[in-house]
């Protein structure tokens, strides 16, 4: 590592920026106080750190547990064979057949938590072993818990799978103390700085080994318990917390010493203004500060990162890294490669004469890295409101030339807007910026830049300012780069921004451009991830889920085949004509100028894509409101509009029971309703309401809040509802939504030989269909069907050919619609309408 000199002038090769030297050995802070006894050091305790990667860990933890149960019952063959090779194997070793197995899995247990134990009380850590004990137990408990829970929840081959001669069904299903080991050890540790805690692990992994190979443990049964222990582990450990293992106190002056530094006084400066009111350290992310003075009286400012904090800053550009798209992300996965590569930014940016925080040197101690700042350069944060033109454009300039000798920021927000004590404006927080950057994080640079001080001075001032700086040229090849994505989290929760500013900034930037030109730019796609993007994802896994588990497909191909060829088709052109009625519905609601009938069919086609993954007309109700959105209505419009015709249907569906009801002599209605449980629902809801209301705090927040949104809404569907002609042609969709879907179950019937009153027909179905659709799984799947079975037998259809009918029903207004919607999805997103 290469060491500037006092004077601040020397800089780290470019070839060694890289190259990570070997920490400081840590020594214990009682030692070096005797070393250094002139030295006055004011410091804090270290706290004990709720590391986040803690919970990430225990996540995946639970993911690949429920990975092992998966593949244990889908893929038993996999596991079995994997058994099967490790007894083929155990036969090379006959003397482990001998071995009494419970013998050893005591000793395993007492070796290991003996051992530990014993550590952790030599090194005084009371606390630690306390909670590792309590891990242990709690290993136990909740092995023996999710042990029970597999025993009489789950299915015949899973737990054939997960039982081996050392187990049994019930709460000893798992091998336990797989997991109360695990769980202790995760707690005790961690391994790298704790030997008893390494060779505990490499004994745990041996003995699972044996026992696999012995049959005395199976391999799922194994893998689930220690997954189970080390959840509990990690969330314990993230629950009280790690022990700071940084540099603090005289370990600080130790590794000051390193780089030419002879402390006379350090000073740990209060967490509440580690970074105020100067921006000392250039923002650096999750540091400790420290004032120093030395021998000679000349001020410095200490910047110590540590690993346990760093992690976050770490997950979070990994997180980046993956969200964005074609955008370069840095992730330092520790302290040190944080801390250099940000001591590398800084002198590279005053090589080329950019006023920043002036660095003197960085060190490495234990798990800690160590930046000094000189303090003779002090920045100070700016108001961005009370920028005046010159500042502004001085800001913009400082941006162009670090861009123009390939520095970039990644991440400018109003607390990295600085003047300098001549001065200077400044942009701060280099911590995360890079060199030698691609034209994409240029770009971006200048977007948020741009956004930040639309938010803060005006789009039309920022505009123009822009223009003098950058040239119209430049602002132009920024209009593609313009979106949300784009803009910090931090500037999207300043006051006076609003999602309007991105398409306003747009609008003005593009009225620079050629109208042909401004019309041929498509905007560039910066995430993976989006709203949009997610949730077609997740319609897609859910979906594959409901056809490999919910579908018979032996079952439904044996009801098309014995069906009337022609009536089947009569069922698909009824199918056809509710999307007609549903899309008539809404479009009679919308107007006339944004009304595609292409599209309107569209958007109903393909909330039957929607309905494999949502409970039914949930997933319809979405795909309108997002159309609506996409079609130009604003939130309060689209929502009165959706709702409207949720409202309309539902009339027309109780109007055409009660009609049909009376007409026909039917009285399958009368009894239906389960009073007592719509009692107890009635009072339930009722309850919460009044003690909710009963609290005075959230009464005025209800009144101030929400009461006006609900004002409003209710304003708009009165008025979409008040509309005659509207309400007639939506009245007309519903009506042929409803006669369709009727009419679609009495043409499975027919294909089936079985004649029936099509208007009978009808309000059985309906009546049926309600019910089954009350049920909350994705679009009423297994609710409807049973429903329709068992009305329709219940009035004389043989059950065998209520089964057939309603399978073919299901095939043609459900299965089918699942391809067909996820097609019109695809042409709605290619053409920017949902």
């Amino acid at each position: 590592m290469t060491t500037p000199n006092s004077s601040g002038s020397g800089r780290v090769p470019s070839d060694q920026t890289d190259v990570q030297q070997p920490s400081i050995e840590k020594t214990p802070e009682h030692a070096l106080a005797s070393r250094f006894p002139n030295v006055k050091v004011s410091d804090v305790a270290p706290k004990r750190n709720h590391v986040t990667s803690d919970l990430l860990h225990a996540g995946a933890a639970l993911v690949f547990g429920i990975l092992v149960i998966l593949v244990a019952v889908y893929l038993h063959g996999l596991t079995t064979g994997v058994e099967d090779d490790a007894h083929s194997a155990s036969q090379a070793f006959d003397w482990l057949v001998d071995l009494p197995s419970s013998l050893l899995q005591q000793l395993i247990v007492i070796s290991i938590v003996v051992g530990v134990l014993i550590q952790l009380v030599l090194n005084r850590e009371w606390l630690q072993s306390a909670c590792s004990v309590g891990a242990l137990l709690i290993g136990f408990l909740v092995c023996w818990g999710v042990s029970e829970l597999l025993s009489y929840h789950s299915s015949a081959m899973l737990i054939n799978t997960l039982l081996s001669s050392g187990t049994r069904v019930g709460p000893s299903l798992l091998p336990d103390f797989y997991a109360a080991i695990a769980a202790f050890l995760t707690v005790a540790g961690p391994r790298d700085t704790r030997s008893s805690v390494k060779r505990s692990w490499n004994i745990l992994l041996a003995g699972a080994v044996i026992f696999i190979m012995t049959s005395w443990s199976s391999l799922p049964g194994v893998l689930v318990a220690i997954c189970i222990g080390r959840m509990v582990g990690l969330s314990i450990r993230f629950g009280v917390g790690t022990k700071n293992s940084g540099a603090w106190g005289y370990q600080i002056v130790q590794a000051l010493s390193s780089i030419g530094l002879h402390p006379a006084v350090l000073d740990r400066r209060p967490e509440a203004s580690d970074h105020a009111p100067m921006l000392t350290d250039d923002l650096t992310d999750h540091s400790r500060l420290y004032d120093l003075t030395d021998e000679s009286g000349v001020h410095y400012v200490v910047s110590v990162l540590d690993n346990q904090v760093q992690i976050t800053g770490y997950f979070s550009q990994l997180w980046q890294l993956i969200r964005l798209n074609g955008v370069a992300v840095r992730h330092d996965r520790s302290a040190v490669s944080a801390t250099h590569h940000h001591y590398s930014m800084l002198l590279g940016l005053r090589d080329i004469d950019l006023t920043c925080a002036r660095p003197y040197g960085v060190c490495d101690y234990g798990e800690s890295s160590i930046v000094v700042f000189e303090h003779r350069e002090t920045i100070h944060a700016v108001d961005c409101r009370e920028l005046d033109d010159t500042e502004a454009l001085s800001l913009m300039n400082y941006l162009q030339r670090a861009h123009q000798r390939g520095f970039t920021h990644r991440q400018i927000t109003a607390d990295t807007i600085a003047r300098s004590a001549i001065g200077d404006m400044v942009i701060a927080g280099w911590q995360n910026g890079d060199y030698a950057s691609t034209t994409t994080n240029i770009t971006l640079d200048k977007v948020q830049l741009l956004t930040l001080f639309s938010t803060m001075l005006g789009i039309e001032r920022t505009v123009s300012l822009a223009r003098r700086a950058w040239g119209e040229s430049t602002l132009i090849s920024l209009i593609p780069f313009v979106q949300k994505a784009a803009v910090p989290a931090a500037t999207r929760q300043m006051e006076g921004w609003n999602k309007q500013i991105v398409e306003d900034l747009r609008t003005a930037l593009s009225k620079l451009a050629p109208e042909e030109v401004a019309e041929s730019m498509e905007q560039v796609t910066l995430t993976r991830f989006n709203a949009r993007s997610f949730f077609g994802l997740v319609l897609l896994v859910i979906a594959v889920y409901v056809m490999l588990t919910q579908m018979r497909p032996d079952e439904m191909i044996r009801a098309v085949k014995q069906a009337n060829l022609w009536w089947a088709f009569v069922v698909m052109l009824f199918g056809f004509l509710a999307w007609v009625g549903s899309a008539m519905a809404l479009g009679a609601f919308m107007d006339r100028d944004r009304r595609r009938p292409f599209g309107l069919l569209c958007s109903q086609i393909a909330a039957g894509f929607t309905a494999v993954s949502m409970p039914a007309g949930i997933g319809p109700a979405f795909v309108n409101l997002q159309y609506l959105r996409k079609s130009g209505y604003r939130n309060t419009t689209a929502t009165a509009i959706m709702s409207a015709v949720l409202a309309v249907q539902g009339v027309i569906t109780v109007v055409l029971l009660l009609l049909i009801g009376i007409f026909t002599g039917r009285n399958t209605l009368s009894g239906m309703i389960p009073t007592n449980t719509l009692i107890i629902a009635i009072a339930v809801v009722a309850l919460a309401i009044s003690v909710i209301m009963a609290i005075p705090s959230v009464r005025r927040k209800i009144a101030n809040k929400y009461l006006p949104l609900v004002k409003s809404y209710a304003r708009s569907l009165l008025e979409t509802l008040t509309q005659p002609r509207k309400l007639l042609g939506s009245v007309a969709g519903s009506l042929i939504l409803n006669l369709s879907t009727g009419f679609g179950f009495w043409a499975a019937l027919m294909a089936f030989g079985f004649n029936m009153n099509p208007i009978e027909t009808t309000f059985i179905f309906l009546l049926a269909n309600t019910l089954g659709s009350a049920v909350p799984t994705p679009g009423g799947l297994g609710a409807v069907e049973a429903a329709l079975s068992v009305a329709f037998s219940a009035v004389g259809v043989p059950a065998a050919l209520a089964l057939s009918a309603t399978l073919l029903y299901r095939v043609v207004f459900y299965w089918l619609r699942i391809p067909l919607g996820a097609l019109a999805m695809k042409w709605l997103d290619k053409h920017n309408l949902i």
